[in-house]
């Protein structure tokens, strides 16, 4: 009976960064700044490829579905984390604990995949030119978006399955800025094997296979761009592929970090990995395709140019 009185959790305690006043203001103007230009700079990258003839493209395909997981996944996170840093009690209903964990499991593993696409879309313009315009038809990247939201649907639901079987019977103070399925198992009081098979699992076969498509196209791009000739050929390669390697390093870096090491109360350094991957990523992204990429800063020029 006491177990069954445990699962009915009504709320848990988030606990954020820190508890100094001053801190906790400047914490909340420098978030709200970033939460700001992701919002416009995802925003903006959207209806720039939407209203670009020259950007209607595989590559930028994905990056407009890669900026509105994003602006999701930042959503799901960032107003809240910016309400408790003005707030005393920094809580949260259990059942909004369990909507932001399948949230934002659901557009963090289609942002894996959306990334692991456009590394299998850049192999094959840089490896297969001839083809490209086949092999990358816009049926066969309406699949592969697709999928990679089918993907992270299968995550989501699997996280949320997985929390739905935990019992908390002691501390309910969650030691991180946002409901996470691994802090989660860490507080449970009840048998734990399911959720931490189902969280390894998902790391594992999601998380890891993704990435093995990433290493594997850049392997093969990079052994083809060093047998191209010409040094103006290089660099234009190496250029195309910066911007998806930088994002690529920042996300996966930081998100299998997170979720393969062993399981623990989270530390100070958790917490700005996790800031890493769910507030400053999504902010990058915009940023980092507009500014090394010359067709969206000439798209960008002719839709501003006064006529």
């Amino acid at each position: 009976m006491v177990e069954i009185n445990c699962t009915k959790v009504t709320e848990f305690s988030l606990m954020g960064f820190t508890e100094e006043p001053v801190t906790q203001v400047t914490l909340f103007l420098m978030f709200l700044l970033i939460y700001l230009f992701t919002i416009l700079g995802n925003l903006g990258m959207i209806a720039l490829i939407r209203a670009s003839p020259q950007l209607q493209s595989p590559m930028y395909y994905f990056l407009g579905n890669l900026a509105f997981v994003d602006l999701c996944s930042s959503t799901v996170i960032t107003p809240k984390m910016l309400v408790d840093f003005m707030s005393e009690k920094k809580g949260i209903a259990y059942v909004g604990c369990v909507a932001q964990v399948f949230i934002f499991d659901l557009f963090g593993m289609t942002e894996c995949f959306l990334l692991a696409m456009m590394a299998y879309d850049r192999y094959v313009a840089i490896c297969h030119p001839l083809v490209y315009p086949i092999v990358m038809s816009p049926k066969y990247c309406f699949q592969l978006v697709t999928g990679s939201y089918l993907v992270g649907l299968t995550n989501g639901m699997g996280q949320t399955i997985g929390m739905s079987n935990l019992s908390f019977c002691g501390s309910r103070v969650i030691n991180l800025f946002f409901c996470d399925i691994s802090p989660l198992i860490s507080l449970s009081t009840s048998n734990t094997t399911l959720s931490h098979i189902i969280l390894r699992t998902s790391a594992s076969l999601f998380g890891l296979s993704s990435s093995l498509v990433v290493l594997v196209s850049y392997v093969a791009i990079i052994s083809a761009i060093l047998n191209i000739r010409s040094a103006e050929g290089t660099r234009k390669a190496f250029s195309t592929c910066a911007s998806h390697l930088t994002t690529v390093s920042i996300f996966y870096g930081t998100s299998l970090f997170m979720y393969l090491k062993p399981s623990s109360d989270s530390s100070r350094e958790d917490k700005w990995a996790a800031v890493l991957y769910t507030v400053v990523t999504p902010m990058l992204n915009p940023l980092i395709y507009s500014l090394r990429n010359k067709e969206v800063r000439e798209a960008l020029r002719r839709l501003t140019k006064p006529k």
